[in-house]
């Protein structure tokens, strides 16, 4: 794909949402990560369904750790994996009052270090909280890229490498929400919605000999 489509593709996505959003609910940088640590392999209504209630409860890294491990099992055992993300996110509190004051860093290698936050959570929540022009790639992005020739690449790390070299800096801060958006909703795994896809023609999906079959974008939503 030539950049001149590429600019075109992210124009498009861009006027027909400039201000777009993560689907998860949250009203603090603490209740971001937390409901990001929640996400994986867990749709955004689980983990906003569990949260609802969590953050009645506890919304900050002190109440988090007063609520204990057994009570916050009990709490998110809707989503899955929820015993190993109960545990990350107790060591995760602890961590954050002891090493950064109770507040969420901004830092990328201080995120990282967190249990349970790798790269993607660490991009999400520097992008999402702080502004920050990172690109997360998760399932969604990973098969819009692949599908659509935008970013193609065998990994996640692959297709996040290219779409940090080719997309323009005034589309960086947004694309991550833009592509996970259109993979939720209209580049779907089994039965893309092409004709409904604002961004149909200029996609090289059809052009593309042998995608239909290609496991990097046929993964589950």
């Amino acid at each position: 794909m030539n950049q001149q489509k590429r600019i075109a593709i992210l124009t498009r996505l861009r006027d027909n949402n400039p201000h777009p959003a993560t689907e998860l609910v949250y009203r603090s940088t603490f209740e971001l990560l937390i409901a990001v640590l929640l996400s994986a392999q867990a749709t955004d209504v689980a983990v906003n369904k569990a949260t609802a209630k969590l953050y009645l409860i506890a919304d900050t890294p002190q109440q988090m750790l007063e609520l204990g491990i057994d009570k916050l099992k009990a709490l998110i055992k809707t989503i899955g994996l929820f015993n190993t993300k109960a545990e990350n996110i107790i060591r995760t509190c602890q961590i954050l009052l002891e090493k950064h004051g109770g507040r969420v860093p901004e830092e990328r290698e201080a995120l990282e270090a967190l249990p349970g936050v790798g790269r993607k959570t660490a991009s999400v929540v520097l992008n999402t909280a702080f502004g920050w022009p990172c690109i997360a790639v998760d399932t969604h992005i990973f098969r819009v890229c692949n599908r659509s020739a935008l970013a193609p690449g065998d990994n996640v790390n692959q297709v996040e490498t290219r779409l940090l070299r080719v997309v323009p800096d005034e589309f960086k801060l947004h694309c991550h929400h833009w592509l996970i958006l259109h993979g939720r909703y209209t580049c779907v795994a089994r039965k893309p919605r092409c004709g409904s896809c604002i961004i149909e023609e200029l996609c090289e999906f059809n052009a593309k000999q042998g995608t239909k079959n290609d496991p990097r974008i046929l993964q589950a939503d």
